[in-house]
């Protein structure tokens, strides 16, 4: 049998035999542009150091834009400033009173049963003040939940205040320095307190604390300062219309 084949192959002609083969088609590679600095080193894109604590829209095509105020911060910014980003003050400012309404119950509780139920004028009294504070503990976790720290590329704000609201602003213009300090127990917990000075004066706006994340936090309050192209750019880029643009 094996014969046979092999004989009837020699009496073919060449063209037809056929013959196995590999068609290997080269797979052409997209070549991205790059930037290249003055050393001739490549410019790599560096993310963003924080994310505000704020609202950011996306676009159809799932690009995210630029960071959106919250609604009692938009009405104290004009229409040329350039929004960047908005943060509350860390949760160690109101830990103590919150441990404290937490507690509160068995200390009233210790104390009605020390009175007794004899007399009742007591108990009452005891009923109210715990009442009252309580008011006082939700009414400084609501002050603190409604605070914020404004950044801007033309000024740093801090709004603050429910009954008569308080609005302290420094122009990124008139910052001559900038500081940023953490406790043992703010290196644990990554928050600190910025220190603003500026020409002149003092302002009403110097100390800051404590706020969340300050390393990041420092990193674009300078970016913001020194090379605020970089942020703008970044922005118009991830906008619906720098995306257009560049098509």
């Amino acid at each position: 049998m094996a014969n046979r084949d092999a004989d009837g192959l020699r009496g073919r002609e060449p063209d037809e035999i056929s013959s196995a083969a590999v068609s290997i088609t080269p797979i052409p590679i997209e070549e991205t542009e790059r930037a290249y600095d003055s050393a001739g080193l490549p410019i790599t894109e560096q993310k963003p150091h924080i994310q505000a604590a704020a609202a950011t829209s996306v676009t159809g095509d799932g690009t995210t834009a630029e960071p959106l105020p919250s609604h009692h911060v938009a009405k104290y910014l004009f229409s040329s400033e350039r929004y960047v980003g908005e943060w509350r003050r860390h949760w160690i400012q109101v830990v103590a009173w919150v441990v404290l309404g937490a507690l509160s119950p068995f200390v009233v509780g210790y104390l009605v049963g020390m009175v007794g139920s004899s007399n009742s004028a007591a108990t009452w009294i005891i009923l109210v003040l715990w009442l009252v504070g309580l008011s006082f503990v939700g009414w400084r976790v609501f002050e603190w939940w409604h605070e914020r720290f404004v950044l801007t590329n033309k000024r740093v704000m801090l709004i603050s205040g429910l009954v008569t609201r308080r609005v302290a602003m420094m122009p990124l213009a008139r910052v001559t320095d900038m500081a940023y300090e953490q406790t043992p127990l703010g290196m644990m917990l990554n928050y600190g307190s910025f220190i603003l000075e500026s020409a002149g004066q003092d302002q009403a706006l110097s100390t800051v604390k404590p706020l969340p994340h300050p390393r990041e936090l420092y990193l674009l309050f300078c970016q913001e300062m020194y090379d605020p192209d970089a942020i703008a750019a970044g922005a118009k880029a991830n906008s619906p219309e720098g995306d257009h643009s560049a098509d």
